[in-house]
C-alpha cells in the first residue's frame, strides 16, 4: 500500500532539493526546486492568467528535454527575474545545456500575484527577485518550511491565507512521487458552510488535523462566498510534481496533466479566468525512457493525490497575515 515518504515532502524523491527565500517587508518570496542532476521535464498550463518562463521549451517536440531547476515565485511578472538569479548560481556550479563551449542553465519558472497583499511595502529601486533566486538556491536542501514561506509568503487561498505545501508517496512498485505547491487560488480550499477541506478524504497519516464532520447539506453550486474577490490575473496555484520513475518528456507531460486533477479536487472552482494554474513535472531518473501506460496511469494518480494533499498541508500550515485568517484560526484549531 502506498504511504508517505519519511519527510512527506517532495524532497523524498531522490535528487530533489528545495530552497526558499523571502522579502519580509515586501511580503513576497521565491521557492526553488533544484535537481542534483538534470531532470526530464514537462509542463501543463490550465489557468486563464498564467505568468511563466521557458514553458515552450518543455513541449515534448522541443530540443531540450532536461532542466536544472524550477522556480516558483511571488511578484507577478517581476518575479520571473528570480530565475535569472538561479541561473547565475547554476552557472557558477558548471550546470547547464552545452552549446559549443558554453553551458546555459535551463530554469523554467512560474509566478503568482502577491503585489496587492495587505500591509506590503513596495520595494525601492531594483525588485528583489534576482537576489531571492540566488539566496533560495544557496539554501536548497531536504527540509524546508511550509505555509508562510518562499513563494507562499504573500499567497491567499480564497478568503484564507495560502502558502507553500508539499507531500509525497512511496508506491508499491518502489517509485516515489512528490509534489510542491504555492497556493494563491481564487477558488476556495474549504466548504463554505463548515470549513472542511474539499479534499479531506484524500488525507494520509498525519497530513492535516482532523476535519469538521461531513455535512449532508446540499451546497449551492453558485455559492462563491469562500472565494476571493473576482480580479483578473490576481490569483494562481503553481506547482511541481516529481518522481524517480524513468519517464520520457511526453510521459512527464501526461504526469503534469493528471496532477492537475489533484488541484481541482482540493480547490473549487479551479482553472478559472482569474488564475494562472501551472504544474511542472520532473523525472529524476538518469535515463529517460517510456514506461508501460498502466504504470504511468498509476504514477499520474499518485501525483494528483500528492498535489491535493500538498495544497491542504500548505493552507493548514499557513499563519494569519495582513488581516487574512488562517484555516486554523478560522476553526480555532491549535497548532
Amino acid at each position: 500500500m502506498a504511504k508517505p515518504g519519511p519527510r512527506n515532502l517532495i524532497t523524498d524523491v531522490p535528487g530533489v532539493l528545495v530552497g526558499q527565500a523571502e522579502d519580509a517587508a515586501g511580503i513576497t518570496g521565491t521557492t526553488v526546486i533544484f535537481v542534483e542532476a538534470p531532470a526530464t521535464a514537462a509542463v501543463d498550463v490550465r489557468g486563464g492568467a498564467p505568468g511563466s518562463r521557458e514553458t515552450e521549451l518543455l513541449d515534448p517536440v522541443a530540443l531540450v528535454s532536461r532542466v536544472d531547476a524550477v522556480v516558483l515565485s511571488g511578484g507577478s511578472a517581476f518575479g520571473l527575474e528570480a530565475a535569472g538569479g538561479v541561473m547565475e548560481g547554476l552557472a557558477a556550479m558548471g550546470r547547464g545545456f552545452q552549446v559549443r563551449n558554453v553551458r546555459v542553465p535551463i530554469v523554467p519558472a512560474a509566478i503568482l500575484f502577491d503585489l496587492a497583499f495587505p500591509g506590503r511595502r513596495a520595494w525601492e529601486g531594483e525588485p528583489p527577485y534576482r537576489r531571492l533566486g540566488c539566496d533560495a538556491l544557496a539554501r536548497a536542501g531536504g527540509a524546508f518550511a511550509l505555509g508562510n514561506a518562499g513563494a507562499g509568503l504573500g499567497a491567499k487561498a480564497g478568503r484564507l491565507k495560502g502558502g507553500v505545501g508539499s507531500a509525497s508517496l512511496r508506491l508499491a512498485d518502489g517509485a516515489t512521487v512528490g509534489a510542491l505547491v504555492a497556493v494563491n487560488s481564487w477558488g476556495s480550499v474549504v466548504r463554505p458552510d463548515n470549513g472542511r477541506l474539499w479534499a479531506a478524504e484524500l488525507t494520509l497519516a498525519d497530513d492535516v488535523p482532523s476535519q469538521p464532520p461531513s455535512s449532508e447539506r446540499q451546497l449551492d453550486p453558485e455559492d462563491f462566498s469562500a472565494c476571493a474577490a473576482p480580479v483578473a490575473g490576481a490569483n494562481t496555484t503553481i506547482a511541481v510534481v516529481a518522481t524517480d520513475a524513468a519517464l520520457d518528456k511526453s510521459q512527464c507531460r501526461r504526469l503534469a496533466i493528471m496532477a492537475q486533477d489533484g488541484l481541482a479536487q482540493a480547490i473549487r472552482p479551479a482553472h478559472t479566468p482569474f488564475d494562472g494554474d501551472i504544474v511542472f513535472a520532473l523525472s529524476t531518473a538518469a535515463e529517460a525512457s517510456a514506461i508501460d501506460p498502466l504504470r504511468l496511469a498509476r504514477l499520474g494518480q499518485a501525483a494528483a493525490n500528492c498535489l491535493a494533499r500538498a495544497i491542504m498541508r500548505g493552507v493548514v500550515a499557513a499563519e494569519p497575515l495582513g488581516g487574512l485568517p488562517s484555516w486554523r484560526s478560522m476553526l480555532q484549531r491549535p497548532i
